[in-house]
């Protein structure tokens, strides 16, 4: 599950990462820019509640090759052609596959790891590997041969078929070999339907407690959404470099997530989930304004630290979400992994507009913003009790 996550977030890192090759080779304003990425992330923010919903009352293991697949194949066919709206359009068939398969993948995964931070934290690792490897893998291919050879961008995808669907027959041999029901026993609350939806797992959802993680969770996608659209263009303008300097600016934000991920849940052991998270938006505070103010080659240590500051909260989300509404996994899993994640791509046509108006510096200064904002939504929170994880294959309580 960890290694199709990585493939299938590779896409959503390269919506980001070919934004700079979108602006050289078609000459693209920045809000232009910004709004493939919109395309991307808006059908997507829509979508994953919905895909979410439906893993709670079905079990779906099915949709996750099938999403793999969808998030390639629009990034692969992005770069034909020169029409704008047909750039869009592939641009949101990606961000369907994105939001059809993170529901589903959370809750497999949650059901895998018996619930572990831990093993959350690798799961939420391959996802943030995937992100990194998006900038490397579009300048190899874009840089070299132009965006018409777009199409090999779509080989990952291939390969997360195969993971996922390894992945389903894998999960399906181990609850096909688990013990069978003692007969006359009646089903345990949680268990699945005669129907064969999968029933509520036992305790009570905290919707208050939720909101308030989902808020702080929106503050982080727009901090991060508007960093990895414009931090390659950014620093290529602040240090002088050339395409290289602004590629390995984005490889930094999205590599600092490998350590900063399993970091998150290493601490949150010793510390606790809410305790760490708030921290780490005290840090990307200081990050963003590093970012923003620092010239020069000083500027990736700034890059690096707003990437740890965004990614050691990352799979705490995941958890607290899950936690916080444990009748609803897939639910909190869709709007944790999916809806406040993607909506920050709504607010990158916002800053491109400012930096086109103005300069690219001060389109990014509302970005020290929103981790204020969250360090305050999440002060006073309790920490929620774990819940009990789902079957991966029928959605049954573990």
């Amino acid at each position: 599950m960890s290694l199709g996550h990585a493939c299938v977030d590779v896409y959503q890192g390269a919506v980001a990462a070919l934004v700079p090759f979108f602006v050289a080779e078609r000459a693209y304003s920045y809000a232009a820019a910004s709004g493939i990425v919109l395309a991307a992330s808006l059908l997507s923010s829509v979508a994953q509640p919905l895909f979410g919903v439906l893993t709670d009352r079905f079990a779906m293991p099915w949709l996750l090759p099938l999403a793999a697949a969808a998030s390639g194949a629009g990034v692969a066919v992005s770069g034909i052609g020169g029409s704008y709206p047909l750039t869009l359009a592939a641009m949101a068939v990606s961000g369907i596959g994105v939001a059809a398969f993170h529901p589903e993948a959370a809750r497999a995964a949650r059901a895998a790891s018996d619930g572990r931070h831990t093993a959350m934290g690798w799961f939420a690792l391959g996802g943030n590997v995937g992100f990194a490897l998006a900038p490397p893998l579009v300048a190899a291919v874009v840089a070299s041969w132009g965006l018409r050879a777009s199409p090999l961008l779509g080989l990952p995808a291939l390969a997360g078929v195969a993971l996922c669907t390894a992945a389903v027959r894998s999960a399906a041999d181990r609850a096909g070999s688990a013990p069978p029901a003692t007969e006359g026993a009646q089903p345990s609350e949680g268990s699945e339907s005669a129907e064969g939806a999968p029933e509520a797992a036992p305790g009570r959802d905290d919707w208050a407690a939720f909101l308030r993680l989902s808020g702080a969770v929106v503050c982080r996608s727009i901090v991060f959404v508007g960093l990895s659209t414009f931090v390659s263009l950014y620093v290529r303008e602040r240090t002088g470099g050339g395409a290289a300097a602004g590629t390995a600016a984005l490889c930094v934000l999205y590599a600092g997530g490998a350590v900063g991920t399993l970091a998150g849940s290493r601490l949150a052991g010793r510390w606790g989930r809410l305790r760490v998270v708030r921290h780490s938006y005290a840090v990307t505070v200081l990050a963003v304004g590093g970012v923003v103010l620092v010239p020069g080659p000083p500027l990736y240590l700034f890059v690096a630290l707003a990437s740890a500051g965004l990614y050691v909260p990352f799979s705490l989300h995941v958890t607290l979400g899950q936690d916080c509404l444990p009748r609803r996994m897939g639910t909190a899993g869709g709007v944790t992994l999916g809806l406040t994640v993607s909506i920050g791509g709504a607010a990158a046509p916002a800053l491109g507009a400012l930096a086109d108006a103005t300069s690219l510096r001060t389109g990014l200064l509302p970005l020290l913003v929103p981790p204020v904002v969250a360090w305050f939504l999440l002060r006073g929170l309790r920490e929620p009790v774990p819940a009990t994880a789902l079957s991966p294959v029928t959605g049954s309580r573990a």
